[in-house]
């Protein structure tokens, strides 16, 4: 196992659809690599475009805050419905240091596959629903500073486009993109 890289604000993967899981027969180390992964960065949850790779898998835990939960992988999710209304402050570990007061629906059904290709259809709330909107948003390209107001987006604006430009300036040494304008 292997603690990956994580890829921030400004990168610009997280702002792309990631494309649909379609060879599940590589996917063990890249979970087992993103699990390791977001303990060391002490999150709940954490998508695969968030370490670089563009594939629509996500991993949650938050079984340190429930008992009755245990450790999950969603791949090629979707929300099918939702209803209800939550406002709750979220992180997001590739904008770190930033929460925001995010509106989210209190209930989702939700279906997507597990790593043996069986696809699932379920019900979630409260905190385990919200994970999963959070890391579906990622997939689609959506991050939480995409869903406040803009009076949430300006308290945080400069840290935001601190993030952004060290993001880049990392972005542009790394030594498959050392050259390119992004």
């Amino acid at each position: 196992m292997a603690v990956l890289e994580l890829v921030n604000y400004g990168n610009p993967i997280l702002r792309k659809t990631c494309n649909s899981v379609t060879d599940f027969s590589k996917l063990v180390d890249s979970i087992d690599n993103m699990f390791d992964t977001m303990y060391e960065e002490e999150g709940i949850g954490l998508a695969a475009n968030q370490v670089g790779i563009d594939m629509n898998l996500f991993v949650i835990d938050i079984s340190h805050t429930d008992d009755s939960e245990f450790p999950r992988i969603f791949i090629n999710g979707k929300i099918t419905s939702s209803d209800g209304e939550s406002i709750f402050s979220e992180g997001c570990l590739s904008i770190p240091q930033v929460s925001l007061e995010v509106t989210r629906p209190e209930r989702i059904i939700f279906k997507y596959q597990d790593v043996e290709e069986k696809w699932h259809e379920e019900e979630f709330d409260g905190l385990l629903a919200r994970a999963i909107q959070h890391e579906i948003d990622h997939l689609n390209g959506v991050l939480i500073i995409d869903l406040v107001s803009e009076m949430q987006r300006a308290r945080v604006n400069k840290e935001v486009k601190k993030i952004k430009k060290d993001s880049l300036a990392k972005l542009k040494q790394h030594p498959i993109t050392k050259g390119f304008v992004l």
